[in-house]
Parts: structure tokens; C-alpha cells; sequence
């Protein structure tokens, strides 16, 4: 609050009010003494003037009742006027605490106090002001106040004094007042008014609170409500308000808005294998390096059709919407090929190596490119579909960027729609198992099932090549792996008990990739065995040959404890991985399927066949069955007759199938065995 210029002088209202008592007892006195002298004066007279009389007449009674009267009324005013010096004596004292308290109070508390007059003159100054703005009483008198308020400040603060004098009533204020150490500090000012008898505004109250440190806490809180933490720039929040306001706003009609979704490839298995302290250093230098290229990209330079360089002023943005995920808003480009060509130095500056540790990595970015146009109303919109573009990047080899078009847009609609229908798959048990039998080849029976998903739609049924990747990726193979193996258990053991195959019919289960990175899967597995009932030896589960010498160490341990609940342990695919069979020694399985690559090609490629055979030989040495799956003509079954391959597994001997068409196909398998006598 503005006060005008004037030297400051202390003031305290219990003084002035002390002062006017200390008026009002001399005046008492004063008039004590000069009723007592008259009245005294006026009882000398009237005893001095009387005649004594030998005999007590009436007359001379009656002048001693007034003498009486006159001294008591004396008596009685002097008694009135102790009892005024008393109650005034007391007023003193309490305005004396008064002004004590006053006086400790300003000059202790925290806040600025400040008391100016009608005219603005500074009253009284608190001590506060030379410890908040560090001015002494002396620099204060000879100062200006409005000298030490910031300009831009200047005339609300003038305005809001004005207005309080003239109305009495003050206004909450925040402004800007200098430090003597040049510094601004913020004040939040309110003023109170002193009137007089008629209402009129004579003083002003004024107190200014250092609000500085609270302004600072919030514009921080502000400030990390819309930016990153890690690298401070602007987060999903802030570029999407930015965004929008670019779509709304009026643009030249020959200019555009693109938005670079930008994705670092491979940065999950770079945290896992050096740690979050790592990757979080990583994404630093990659925001530092982004951020001095873009700064680079002020200008950008394009051919136009007559060969000649036109620069083009370029507004961006660089933001970081979460994970290893960034955000480039371009405003102002004039051609699509502007916004490629930034997506290209982007992807040439990234890799340079980044020294992360003492370690030396190269980085690579997928991006994708989407363009405002007059479709496009929110800025979710315009961002989703950059997003979309840079996932068909990735999905095409990583390490490029893409543009977003039309069908973009409808294949991640059809996306969307497809992991809705599989969450809901879930929920509704669509996913079946089908089951494709593994055949003995000494004799031809069926020993085995392994159990394939299926998901039946109302459209029709689908295979996994279909939905299985999206499927995956969403997290829901687990439970459904589970949920089919279930399936399978029980199925298996009404087969065995309708049929009665001796030795008992086996199945042969898929765990996923996901499914086997999963700490409690054993104990998964061994509760749906419990609840079926199911003998453990005939289950044997599957998994890759990539999944197992992925972490060999890890690998090891959880085959172990699956083992130790009783079930066979298999390695599907062998082959079309980087194991060997002597890698596999520490591993407890017992079987081993050959890819169905090598089995396709065996019966006209040599080298195939000798592949096949030295699998198979190996694999016998180590102890391991060996089941060749992918056959389905004679010659191949053949052949691995000859090899000495004792199972087999291919559309030669049966596709996968419902329990319906299986339970058909065991009855014929069934009749034909008791007719043949196998």
C-alpha cells in the first residue's frame, strides 16, 4: 500500500489518548482548587461577619448550619474530585498497558505495520521493514515509497490508497516492492480504516506481509504440475494446452502445426541390464541433446521449385509425456518434407554415442509425424495419431520414422476394438482348447495331445496367429494359458476314464514367455493339478528354447521347482534359437521337439535331413525323447522312422480339433487298436 512521501515519526494511538486524560485531570484539578477557594473563602466570611451573642438565638443557628453545610459540601466535592483523580489514574495505567503492548506487538511481530494519515503521510513505521526489506528508519525517511515499489505495480497500488482513504474500506493487494539488496520481494498488503466521530477516513492501518517464499512454493508446485520431474520439460498436460491452442488459434493458411511422437527402441532392456539410475541418466542427455537441436532448428532450410533456399521460422516444443516417450510440437511448417527432415536430424543426432556409466551406447528413435488440418479439433486427436505412426515405425523395423495416414488411423481402430473383444474373450471364456495328437511311430498310437488355443467368436473362430500377439501384449495370454490348461487337465481325464489307454493318455501344454517371467508360476501350475487331479506324470509342459537361455540362471531354477511338482519338462521349437544341445544338459527336461522348419524341408534338402539326424542321435545320447513336429506327408514320417525317431506330431496325422471331432477321432483311433490288436 502506497504511502506519500513524508518523514515517518513513531505514533501510538494510547499516547495521544494519554495525553488528552493528562489535559482532562489538570482541568479537574484546577477546578478542585478554585471551588475550595470560593466556598472556603465564602465560610471565613460568613463566620467573621457574625456577632456573638451571650444567649444562643435562632439567628445565630442558623448561620452555623450554613457554615456546616458549606464545609461538607466542601468535604464532598473534594472526596468527588479524589474519586476522579483515582478513575483517571486507572485510564492511565490501562492506556499505558495499552501502548506497551502496542509498541511490543509492532515491534515484534513479522508483519509490516504502517500508519499514514488522511493525506498518505507516513505516522509510524514497524520495525518489521528493516528486517523484511532491510531499510533502517533513517533510509526510510528519506526515501520515496513509491521509489521502492516495482513500475509495473506502481499505479494499482496508488489506486487501491486512494480508494481506501476515500471510502474507508481496504482492498487485499499483492505488489512488488524492492529490497536493498535490489532484490523484489512480495508483499500482500490489506488496510484498515481509523474514522472520527462523523464517519470520516483520519488514519489508515496498514499491515504488508512478506508473501515471497509462499509465491515461490506455489509457482513450483504450478510448475511441476505441468512438467517433467527427470528432465523439467513440459509434460503430457502442458503439450496438450499448448497443442490445443495451436489448433484454435488462426494460422496462416499456408502454414501447418506436426507433432514428432518419438520412442527410444530397445531402452527397457538397457534399464534392465544397467539399472534405473542409468536409464534415468540416459533420458537427461537425450533430452539435452534434443533440446539443443531443436534450438538449432530455428531455421529450416527447403528447396523450393525453382532450386532456390527458403528459410522458414520455425515455433517447437519439446516435451516428455512420460517413460522414454518425447513430444515435438512444430508450429508454422509450410510442407510435410519441413517435419521429415527434423525427424531425420533428430534420428542422425541421436546416434552419436551417449556415455552413460563409463558404458558407451548408441541410440536409435522411432518416430512418428502426424499434421494439423481443419479435421482435426482436439489436440488428443492430433497426438493420438502420432502416436499410432510411430508404432507402424517400430513395427517396421525400428530406428525410422513414419507418417500418419488414413489407414493408420483405421488399423488402430480395428486394434483398439480387437483388445476390447479379448479383454472381454476373457471375461466370457471364448478362448477353447483344441488338441492335436502326438502319435507313436513304432505303432501308430495316439500317446499324446498337445493343447492349442482357440478363440470362438460369434463371426467365427480364430487362430492364434490372429490375435495371439495383441493378445500378449496386452497381458492376458497368462491367465488364459491357465484357464485352457484347466480345460485340458479335465478333458484328459475323461478321456482316460471313457477310453482306459494304457500306459494313460499324456497332454503337452505352452507356457508363455510371460507366463514363465512369472515368480509364483509353480505354484500356479501345481494348484490347477490339485484342483483336477490330474497325475502330474502325464502332463508335460513346454516352453522355448529361447525362453530358457534367456537367463539360464533363472531358467534353471524355475524348471526345477515345475520338476519337483512331478510333471515332464519339454523344449519346443529346438532350433530357432541359439541353445545346443550340450547347453542343455543343465536343464531337467526330458523332451525335445524339433522345430517344424527343419521337419517341412528333410525329405528334399540333405543338409536339413542331416541336421534332423544329428538332433535326434544327440538327443538320444542325452537321454531326451525326441518328438518332430511340422510332419505331414509319408516320405518325412519315413525318414525319421529311419532316424529312429520315436514320436510325432503334423497334420499327417491329425489337425487340431474340439473335444467333439477329438473324442470322435480317439473312438475310431480306439476300434481300429482293438482290431489290429495294438
Amino acid at each position: 500500500m502506497n504511502h506519500n512521501d513524508a518523514s515517518p515519526v513513531r505514533y501510538s494511538t494510547p499516547s495521544r489518548l494519554i495525553r488528552q486524560v493528562d489535559r482532562r485531570d489538570w482541568w479537574l484539578w484546577a477546578f478542585a482548587v478554585v471551588v475550595t477557594l470560593v466556598l472556603t473563602v465564602g465560610v471565613i466570611s460568613l463566620t467573621l461577619s457574625a456577632r456573638p451573642f451571650e444567649t444562643e438565638s435562632a439567628e445565630w443557628f442558623n448561620l452555623r448550619e450554613w457554615v456546616r453545610g458549606l464545609a461538607a459540601l466542601v468535604l464532598l466535592f473534594d472526596v468527588y474530585t479524589v474519586y476522579q483523580h483515582l478513575q483517571l489514574q486507572k485510564i492511565r495505567r490501562q492506556l499505558a498497558e495499552r501502548d506497551e503492548l502496542f509498541q511490543l506487538i509492532t515491534e515484534n511481530a513479522a508483519d509490516m505495520i504502517a500508519v499514514v494519515d488522511a493525506d498518505g503521510h507516513r505516522l509510524y513505521n514497524s520495525p518489521a521493514y528493516q528486517k523484511v526489506l532491510g531499510y533502517s528508519a533513517e533510509e526510510l525517511a528519506n526515501s520515496s515509497p513509491i521509489e521502492q515499489i516495482h513500475p509495473d505495480d506502481r499505479h494499482r497500488v496508488l489506486e487501491a490508497g486512494e480508494k481506501a482513504r476515500l471510502t474507508g474500506e481496504g482492498k487485499r493487494l499483492e505488489y512488488r516492492m524492492r529490497h536493498r539488496d535490489g532484490s523484489w520481494r512480495i508483499l500482500e498488503s490489506t488496510a484498515s480504516a481509523i474514522r472520527n466521530e462523523k464517519g470520516q477516513t483520519t488514519r489508515l492501518v496498514i499491515v504488508n506481509r512478506d508473501i515471497t517464499e509462499r509465491k515461490r512454493a506455489e509457482e513450483m508446485l504450478a510448475h511441476n504440475a505441468l512438467h517433467d520431474s527427470l528432465t523439467n520439460l513440459p509434460n503430457r498436460v502442458l503439450l496438450l494446452d499448448r497443442l490445443q491452442r495451436v489448433l484454435k488459434s488462426e494460422r496462416d493458411p499456408g502454414r501447418s502445426a506436426a507433432i514428432l511422437s518419438l520412442d527410444i527402441d530397445d531402452f527397457k532392456l538397457f534399464n534392465d541390464s544397467l539399472g534405473q539410475s542409468a536409464g534415468d541418466s540416459l533420458l537427461i542427455q537425450i533430452a539435452a541433446r534434443l533440446t539443443a537441436c531443436l534450438r538449432s532448428l530455428d531455421i529450416i532450410s527447403r528447396s523450393s521449385a525453382s532450386d532456390a533456399e527458403e528459410g522458414l521460422a520455425v515455433a517447437n516444443t519439446l516435451a516428455r509425456p512420460g517413460g522414454d516417450e518425447f513430444t515435438i510440437l512444430l508450429e508454422g511448417i509450410r510442407h510435410p518434407s519441413d517435419a521429415m527432415r527434423v525427424a531425420e536430424r533428430i534420428q542422425a543426432k541421436l546416434a552419436v554415442p551417449f556415455v552413460v556409466e563409463n558404458h558407451q551406447t548408441v541410440v536409435r528413435a522411432s518416430i512418428g509425424i502426424s499434421f494439423s488440418t481443419g479435421e482435426y479439433v482436439r489436440a488428443e486427436d492430433l497426438l493420438r495419431d502420432a502416436e499410432i505412426a510411430m508404432y507402424r515405425a517400430k513395427h517396421a523395423g525400428k530406428g525410422r520414422y513414419a507418417v500418419f495416414d488414413g489407414e493408420m488411423h483405421a488399423a488402430a481402430l480395428k486394434r483398439l476394438t480387437l483388445e476390447s473383444d479379448l479383454r472381454k474373450a476373457l471375461e466370457l471364456k471364448e478362448f477353447r482348447a483344441y488338441y492335436q495328437p502326438i502319435v507313436s511311430l513304432e505303432n501308430g498310437q495316439i500317446v499324446s495331445f498337445e493343447t492349442l488355443a482357440r478363440w470362438h467368436r460369434p463371426e467365427g473362430v480364430l487362430l492364434p496367429a490372429e490375435f495371439i500377439a495383441v493378445a500378449d501384449e496386452i497381458g492376458i495370454v497368462p491367465p488364459m494359458n491357465r484357464e485352457l490348461f484347466r480345460q485340458t487337465c479335465q478333458q484328459i481325464l475323461s478321456w482316460q476314464a471313457r477310453f482306459g489307454f494304457q500306459p494313460p493318455l499324456c497332454l503337452s501344454a505352452n507356457v508363455s514367455p510371460k507366463q514363465f517371467a512369472q515368480p509364483d508360476i509353480a505354484s500356479q501350475i501345481g494348484a490347477i493339478l490339485d484342483e483336477t487331479g490330474i497325475d502330474p506324470q502325464v502332463v508335460e509342459l513346454e516352453i522355448t528354447e529361447t525362453i530358457a537361455m534367456s537367463d539360464a540362471e533363472r531358467s534353471r531354477r524355475i524348471l526345477s521347482e515345475l520338476k519337483h511338482l512331478g510333471v515332464r519338462l519339454g523344449i519346443d521349437d529346438f532350433g530357432t534359437g541359439y541353445s545346443s544341445l550340450s547347453r542343455l544338459q543343465g536343464f531337467p527336461v526330458d523332451t525335445l521337439k524339433i522345430d517344424r522348419s527343419f521337419v517341412a524341408k528333410m525329405d528334399r534338402d540333405p543338409e536339413t535331413y542331416e541336421i534332423v539326424h544329428i538332433i535326434i542321435t544327440l538327443a538320444h545320447h542325452l537321454g531326451l525323447t525326441v518328438i518332430a513336429e511340422g510332419t505331414e506327408n509319408e516320405s518325412q514320417v519315413s525318414q525319421l522312422k529311419r532316424l529312429g525317431c520315436k514320436l510325432a506330431q503334423g497334420y499327417f496325422f491329425g489337425r487340431p480339433a474340439d473335444e467333439l471331432a477329438t473324442s470322435e477321432l480317439l473312438l475310431k483311433h480306439f476300434r481300429l487298436a482293438a482290431r489290429t490288436g495294438h
